[in-house]
């Protein structure tokens, strides 16, 4: 029985891997409200997309989907929290504006590289200004997880991959070392 490798899934379910141009180029910012039409379909896309995706992947710690790596070289992802009854975050035009110096190490998984699982470290909190389709901004702050999964998300939009966040005396490792699956991150209380 031929094993399809984790990436090659994702890679057949629409999303954009590692190494392709428009995951190392910033999106492009929406001019809202004058582009909601625009920002609205990379919004469903991406909802489409997340759909497909968590019908054969479960994601216990949350996922996101930024909008390059589906192809769309907007400043546009989501992100869906770990917990069940959460709404999905929309980040349209999305800027870190304030990060706590506290910070941690924890692994994370990327779509576009989903072989693999990497030791990132992040601030337990950031603020991030984000825009509504309306042209209104929000400053909103999040912490630990979530503020993990926003900031992966974020770095997208920037052209960044979480390995550019990495130690470099650390490498990913392959996803069958992986012993987290089904887990959520582990902070202190």
């Amino acid at each position: 029985m031929i094993q399809v490798r984790p990436s090659d899934q994702m890679r057949d379910l629409g999303v954009v891997q590692e190494g392709a141009p428009i995951l190392a180029e910033p999106a492009r910012p929406f001019d809202l409200p004058t582009e909601r039409q625009s920002a609205e379909e990379v919004v469903e896309k991406l909802f489409t997309a997340k759909e497909r995706i968590g019908q054969v992947h479960p994601f216990a710690k949350g996922m996101g989907i930024a909008a390059p790596q589906i192809g769309i070289g907007r400043a546009a992802a989501i992100v869906q929290p770990a917990e069940p009854d959460a709404p999905p975050i929309i980040l349209l035009n999305p800027r870190i504006t304030d990060r706590s110096d506290e910070a941690d190490e924890q692994f994370e998984g990327c779509l576009s590289f989903f072989d693999v699982r990497g030791m990132v470290p992040r601030p337990l909190r950031i603020t991030v200004k984000a825009t509504a389709l309306e042209g209104r901004v929000a400053t909103t702050t999040y912490e630990r997880g979530l503020a993990r999964l926003i900031h992966h998300e974020i770095d997208h939009l920037d052209g960044l991959l979480y390995t550019a966040r990495m130690r470099a005396d650390i490498d990913p490792i392959p996803v069958e070392q992986y012993r987290q699956t089904g887990r959520g991150w582990a902070y202190e209380q």
